[in-house]
């Protein structure tokens, strides 16, 4: 666990908040005063972990609340920064969560979610320490299979297209060890991928066990399963397999042998509670506007159940109590209906931080096109490439694309940068359809292909509204 902190102490020692925007820069074009707002929170993350102990546990974490409409990179923004701080990210929308006692889910399954997360996370950085470890035991045993104790001077090493037997050695002064060591070396070389071998796997003998459980009883199917677990234990079945999906299945046996699962839930527990994030997507629907009349189960609700959650508390999963107090909360929404101040008070005060993303124009588009790593010209030249095509995009076709995604967006619903997406995937169509038959194998596109393709659509505004 220490050289985990060291090593997460050192990445965010090198991640100054400029730093942070400069590796979101290379994914999310515009929007800098989410993305300055969102590295200083991280920062202060690091920053709490060098403060006094007897002040850290005071400092709370500064929330956020993300305003802007659908397709800007608000959900970018959140899921680029959780991998930058490689903590347990956890995106949930408000809308599927209920007040406790009506059907929906209880908000402290995010918790136990992201719990889950981390426990992953923990114990992938468990294997990864112990893969050599692993990997060497997982060798000896497939050498036990390929050599039993009570073998021949001379092994079959499998068979090749005419089934011929090949005999590998016949020693009269080593025997069985030079034998197993020529194993080896043939093992390592790959000269035995195409063998088979016969391995004994765990086959789970558990009934299976449905339970329709109220919000708030979501643990119970998996306590009950653990029980039935230990009442009905894994059998043992046999399987041929080839000799590489045999060591995996041997190495991901003796990881699991190797791992200390205490220490792994203790981590993810901490890694839960000092470093995750929970993205809440869709505040704005919980939120009680001005037009309503009366109390909302479905939206104050909600929020009264959030509040502790957001506010700090223990909470309870299956790996033990979970405090929330240090857990960072982004919230978003589009607030065209209702607006921050119509949350409960209370909750208002749990996130300090607001931050207004900016609309999509047509040449933030033209840069969305074009400028990050994973640009949707890059992905789609990509993708045709896979079939011979040398997919080619004049400046011109760019900016008549962004010219029409952003037409569309007035149109019709404004969805911003995924207005793109299905811009594209219309233009593109044929080609992707007759990619593999096409014997021209350099196709360019220009401005006059941009409009001859999408002009019907774009002409027919109510056809525009159901493919665009």
């Amino acid at each position: 666990m220490k050289k985990t902190d060291e090593n997460k102490d050192q990445l965010m020692h090198v991640l100054t908040p400029k730093e942070i925007v400069s590796e979101l820069d290379k994914y999310i074009i515009g929007q800098h005063e989410a993305k300055r707002s969102v590295a200083i929170a991280l920062r202060n993350r690091w920053r709490r972990q060098q403060v006094p102990p007897e002040l850290r546990d005071e400092i709370a974490p500064k929330n956020i609340i993300m305003m802007g409409p659908t397709g800007v990179g608000k959900t970018e923004i959140a899921r680029r920064l959780a991998r930058l701080a490689s903590s347990p990210f956890l995106k949930v929308e408000a809308t599927k969560f209920t007040e406790l006692g009506y059907v929906g889910r209880d908000v402290e399954s995010m918790i136990r979610d992201i719990t889950e997360l981390a426990v992953n996370m923990a114990k992938k950085q468990e294997q990864d320490e112990v893969k050599s470890k692993a990997m060497a035991l997982a060798e000896e045993r497939m050498l036990d299979i390929l050599l039993p104790k009570k073998t021949e001077e001379e092994i079959d090493i499998g068979e090749e297209d005419n089934e011929r037997t090949l005999e590998i050695v016949r020693s009269e002064k080593s025997g069985k060890s030079s034998t197993r060591e020529k194993l080896r070396a043939m093992l390592k070389s790959g000269k035995m991928d195409e063998r088979y071998v016969e391995i004994e796997v765990e086959s789970s003998n558990m009934p299976m066990v449905e339970i329709f459980s109220a919000a708030g009883m979501e643990e119970m199917e998996l306590n009950v399963r653990e029980m039935f677990g230990n009442v009905f234990p894994n059998k043992k079945k046999k399987r041929r397999v080839k000799i590489p999906e045999a060591m995996e299945i041997l190495f991901q046996e003796e990881s699991q042998k190797l791992i200390d699962m205490d220490k792994v839930i203790d981590n993810a527990i901490r890694m839960t509670e000092q470093n995750g994030i929970i993205f809440l997507d869709e505040l704005d629907k919980v939120a009680d506007s001005e037009s309503s009349y009366g109390p909302d189960v479905s939206r104050e609700g909600v929020q009264r159940d959030l509040l502790p959650i957001v506010e700090g508390s223990a909470v309870a999963t299956k790996y033990g109590m979970v405090h929330t107090d240090h857990i960072l909360f982004i919230a978003s929404g589009a607030f065209n209906v209702s607006k921050p101040s119509d949350l409960l008070p209370e909750l208002q005060g749990r996130f300090p931080i607001r931050v207004e993303l900016d609309s999509l124009t047509a040449e933030d588009f033209v840069r969305i096109l074009t400028e990050p790593k994973n640009a949707l010209i890059t992905q789609y030249k990509a993708l045709l490439a896979t079939e011979g095509i040398e997919l080619e995009f004049k400046d011109s076709a760019v900016q008549q694309i962004a010219a029409m995604a952003s037409m569309v967006n007035e149109r019709t619903e404004n969805i911003g940068a995924r207005r793109l997406h299905t811009v594209m995937e219309k233009l593109l169509d044929d080609i992707s359809f007759n990619a593999p038959d096409m014997k021209e194998k350099k196709v360019v596109i220009d401005k006059n292909d941009v409009e001859e393709r999408l002009k019907d659509i774009l002409e027919d505004e109510n056809l525009s509204r159901y493919i665009l």
